[in-house]
């Protein structure tokens, strides 16, 4: 009994002579060529701006906004200066917009009642309720 391997008739047909693939690089005149694909620089503004969004998100109310107010006006540099192609990045600059828009009003919020909740509660006497 000879063993002889499944053909599918549907299957095209290699010569016997044809080896498997190499998984290794060939050499000599047949050699592959390779392509080589330049990713341009990412942009230093869009990656603070999403740097900065995620600050926000994560301690903005400690620290009044600010991280937030960056993240916008960064958000906004890394978009302008990925709309050309130049320069890569234009996902984190949109994170970083949204982030900041998001977290933006809240924190301004948050500001402003304790500044002026700081300002009148030193305005307003304590009763004073000692004998």
């Amino acid at each position: 009994m000879s063993h002889q391997p499944y053909y599918d008739p549907g299957s095209p047909r290699l010569p016997a002579s044809a080896a498997p693939a190499s998984p290794y690089p060939v050499t000599g005149t047949h050699a592959p060529r390779q392509v080589l694909v330049q990713v341009p620089p990412a942009s230093g503004a869009a990656t603070a701006s999403m740097v900065f969004g995620i600050l926000g998100v994560l301690g903005g109310w400690c620290l009044f906004g600010l991280p937030c107010i960056l993240a916008v006006v960064l958000g906004h540099v890394g978009l302008h200066e990925t709309r050309q192609g130049t320069k890569s990045g234009r996902g984190m600059a949109v994170a970083g917009l949204v982030l900041g828009y998001v977290f933006v009003a809240p924190m301004i919020a948050f500001t402003i009642m304790v500044f002026f909740g700081g300002i009148m509660g030193a305005d307003t006497p304590t009763p004073n309720t000692t004998p």
